[in-house]
Parts: structure tokens; sequence; C-alpha cells
């Protein structure tokens, strides 16, 4: 059917991912800069990676010209630490994601990322959590200045590409204030989920259009509206396999 859906990384598809993201950060600003940083008093959560490393690197005494200067360096170094040290990330899955993303594909739903990971980061995490086959296309933190702005693009590819129209309907899962305020800035369905750091009370105050707990109280008619049987045949483009459990 002509719908999309957006996702979030981190909190809202995989938790508790282990530290190899921010450690890739900060080594990539090491070994590009020389300047020894953290992540440690950034608040990492809903900002993009570009926001990030700007931060530790101020933090660091650095100036706006310097951190100009070295991000294009910083970036590229970052992604290819991160695609070598990635771990299996299956077990790391929020509830539900994986059969919603089953589900979704199954009736042909267009899905895609927005996420403030770069995209060999984002897209590497997908791989090692077994979600890779599901999502068709992504925007990422190189792509835009804030969330908002990545929504945008993720919406006007998958109309120039012909995934959607005009009328489609089109809903963002994420797990942070700033994804409630992304889909409300792009005038599309919010859609929040408590599997981050910011505890359901504190998401409801941003008024999201659904809120739950996880992506198990989810339904398709939640994310896109009436949806159609499934047709008998399972030969559509769009098919998955079925999720198997990881045990």
């Amino acid at each position: 059917m002509d719908a999309l859906v957006l996702f979030d990384i981190d909190g809202t598809l995989l938790r508790r991912a282990g530290p190899h993201h921010r450690q890739a950060l900060v080594e990539a600003v090491r070994r590009t800069t020389g300047l020894d940083t953290t992540t440690e008093n950034v608040p990492v959560q809903g900002m993009l990676d570009r926001d990030i490393v700007s931060e530790m690197l101020r933090n660091a005494g650095a100036s706006p010209a310097f951190i100009r200067r070295h991000m294009p360096h910083v970036v590229a170094r970052a992604q290819r630490i991160y695609v070598r040290t990635c771990p299996d990330l299956r077990r790391r899955v929020c509830p539900g994601a994986r059969m919603l993303l089953y589900k979704l594909s199954r009736r042909g739903v267009t899905t895609g990322l927005v996420t403030g990971n770069l995209t060999r980061i984002g897209w590497k995490k997908m791989e090692q959590a077994g979600l890779r086959r599901y999502l068709r296309f992504g925007a990422f933190a190189e792509l835009a200045r804030d969330r908002a702005g990545l929504v945008r693009i993720a919406i006007r590819q998958a109309r120039r590409r012909g995934w959607i129209n005009g009328a489609s309907p089109i809903a963002l899962v994420g797990d942070h204030p700033n994804d409630i305020r992304a889909a409300r800035a792009n005038g599309i369905r919010s859609i929040a989920v408590a599997t981050g750091v910011v505890d359901a009370a504190e998401l409801a105050t941003h008024q999201p259009d659904i809120l739950v707990p996880d992506m198990r109280g989810l339904t398709l008619e939640m994310l896109v509206g009436q949806v159609p049987d499934l047709p008998r045949s399972t030969g559509t483009r769009n098919a998955a396999a079925r999720p198997r459990s990881v045990r």
C-alpha cells in the first residue's frame, strides 16, 4: 500500500547496543585531531552524530573553525572504525520491532530510517541486528542540520521514487521528544515508544499522536490507518522472510 513508516534507531529499534558507537566517535576525533575527548556531559540521546562530535570538540577547547576543518575527516574515520568494531546486535532489538517491520513488509508498506547516526554506522547496526532486509532507505546525520530536516529529506525521496504520493499516510516512530517535534514539523503522525532513556510520562508531555510502552503495542492501523487484506499470493516484491526469535 502507498504508505511510509520511518524509524529512529537507538532507543527505538535497538537498545543497549554497547559502547562501540561512542568509542568510534572518540577514537576518530583522537586520530584525526590529536585531541582527547569524551562523550561524558554530552546529552547524546536524540542528537545527530555531527552535533555530538562538535560538542565533544568544543568541550575540549576547539574553535569553530577547527571543528569545521576537521569534521569531514572525523565523520569518515568514525564510520570506518565502527564498521570494523560493531558487535552482533540481534539480541538488542527492542520488543516488537522485528515483528512490526515484518508485518509492514508483508503489507507492502515502505519503511525507512530517520536517524542521528552517520550512514555507515546506521546501516551496520541494522545489518548486525538482522533488520536490514526490512528497510528500503534512510536519512542520516550527514544530510541535514536537524531531525526535522532528515524527515523532510526522507519524505521527498520516497515521493520522488514513487513509493508514496501526496495523500499517503506517513508516520515517524521514535523514542525521544526530538522525534515527536520532527514529526510535528513535517505534518506527519508521531508515534512515541518508551523504549529509550525518556520515560512514558515525559514523552506524554510532548503530546505525540500515539504513545506505547514498546512496539508490541502498535498495530498497522495505528501507523498507517486502514490496512487492506493481505493478498493470498506471497510472491510480492516486498515480501520478506518471517522473523525468527533470537535465543
